[in-house]
């Protein structure tokens, strides 16, 4: 079974299609799911479809379910000794039961392996890697499907892709000694394949058929260097020039300039491309995006004025009423999205950040705890929350939010010591030195260069 992208679509399903890309746009996810189901079931290979119904899953369910009754059948459902049954009998056919069953718990671990080993039989490969990458971003502590998925990117060549699935593991489990050796093998044949294409830059000089090398140049963007880009650019250009309303063309054009980080040209022709296509929500989508990055880089470039000429007050005047202007709009923005779909605590997180960044603390903290609901971004709103409650000296609170996270913490990552830090500081602030050493001390035993905990922890022996 072959795998196909959008504009491969059969012409009767592109409508469904484009209704869905709307009803997610305006965050009705439950009508979204009810086309693509359709989608899906007689296009079985179409693999952003299945990763847009995966998503919209993902917002209606909150994540992960827990597991209730004999191997995992719940009710309403087939389980998966069934479906596995039925996998022998018709795999095509199976497909379409295994989406209905991740509709209602879509990191389901043993329904997502179901999908993998189906479509691996089946050559439907970025599928496969899709179902367990699900599992990788949801339950990234399985350690049994993450040595599976990292066998599978070692068998397609892809040793990068497993080194990093390897290192994933080894941060939940981090005595595997599988992970160990297969982390270390794996960015070695990374290394190596490395050297091979840079020995062999020049593809065209290897390539007897100029057309076949054209062929590959296309369908490998990634690769191009920035001359080779800014040439296909011009190319382009002249090609719009000639017809600045084809569809394709615009597109095109807005792809190259997000390539060469041209924010705002990518901007206005992803802007364009919307209008040309008749409201294409995925352009609408891009065009926001590419509007975002145009104003960060704005931002950036006033900063880096501002460092070089801290005495020009006009500069800085600049940079205060743009930095002001950023964070309203963020706000209004997020509140925007919340409005279309207040029950989305993903939202209501985006929004509360937004809220804080722009000072509102008091106006970010319901919007905050509404967003404690998700499971899966709990930590890092609890972290902010616990930073909010903080900016208004509420120490206290502060201190309960962090350690609420600290409790859904358990290896020593990046995010646990940031929380820890964040802790000590406030401690510190409260006046209670002990406890502010414990949560510095607890870092300093496995990163001694983490921040500047090695000299507050070693001069508290001093003192």
């Amino acid at each position: 079974m072959s795998e196909i992208t959008e504009k491969d679509l059969p012409a009767n399903l592109k409508p469904l299609w484009l209704k869905a890309l709307t009803a997610v746009q305006s965050a009705n996810h439950g009508y979204a799911i009810t086309l693509l189901q359709s989608v899906m079931t007689e296009s079985p290979g179409f693999v952003d479809g299945r990763k847009l119904l995966r998503k919209c899953a993902l917002q209606l369910t909150g994540g992960a379910k827990k597991k209730s009754g004999l191997f995992g059948i719940q009710a309403g459902g087939m389980g998966v000794m069934k479906l596995q049954s039925q996998a022998k009998k018709d795999p095509v056919a199976t497909l379409a039961l295994i989406e209905k069953e991740l509709e209602k718990d879509p990191l389901n671990d043993q329904v997502n392996e179901l999908l993998f080993d189906l479509c691996v039989k089946s050559g439907m490969f970025e599928t496969a890697a899709f179902a367990l990458e699900t599992i990788r971003r949801g339950k990234p502590e399985n350690a049994k499907l993450m040595h599976k998925l990292a066998g599978f990117y070692l068998e397609r060549d892809q040793p990068q892709a497993a080194a990093e699935v390897y290192n994933d593991i080894i941060k939940h489990h981090p005595t595997d000694g599988a992970a160990i050796k297969g982390a270390k093998d794996a960015a070695a044949r990374a290394s190596m394949q490395k050297q091979r294409w840079d020995e062999n830059a020049d593809m065209r000089s290897l390539m007897r058929d100029a057309s076949q090398f054209e062929e590959l140049e296309k369908a490998s963007r990634t690769g191009l260097t920035r001359e080779q880009l800014e040439e296909r650019r011009d190319r382009t250009i002249e090609k719009y020039n000639a017809d600045p309303n084809h569809l394709a063309t615009v597109k095109d054009l807005a792809g190259l300039y997000e390539q060469l980080e041209d924010w705002q040209h990518a901007h206005t022709f992803y802007q364009w491309a919307h209008t040309l296509s008749n409201g294409d929500v995925a352009l609408a989508t891009k065009a926001s995006a590419m509007h975002d990055r145009a104003m960060e880089a704005e931002l950036k470039s006033l900063e880096a004025a501002v460092a070089a000429d801290p005495s020009n007050q006009e500069l800085q005047a600049q940079l205060d009423s743009r930095r002001s202007e950023r964070r309203a709009e963020q706000v209004q923005e997020a509140q925007r999205r919340v409005d279309q779909n207040p029950t989305d605590p993903q939202l209501r997180f985006e929004l509360g950040s937004a809220l804080y960044h722009a000072g509102d603390f008091s106006s970010a903290i319901p919007h905050l705890q509404q967003a404690t609901r998700n499971p899966h971004i709990r930590t890092k709103v609890l972290l902010l929350l616990g930073r909010t409650f903080k900016a208004k000296g509420m120490f206290d609170l502060s201190i309960k939010q962090l350690s609420d996270a600290l409790a859904d913490l358990h290896a020593m990552d990046n995010v646990k010591k940031e929380v820890l830090f964040e802790k000590g500081l406030i401690h510190e602030e409260m006046g209670d030195r002990t406890a502010a050493l414990d949560c510095f001390k607890q870092i300093y035993e496995v990163d001694y260069g983490y921040r500047d905990v090695a000299k507050r922890v070693e001069s508290s022996y001093t003192s």
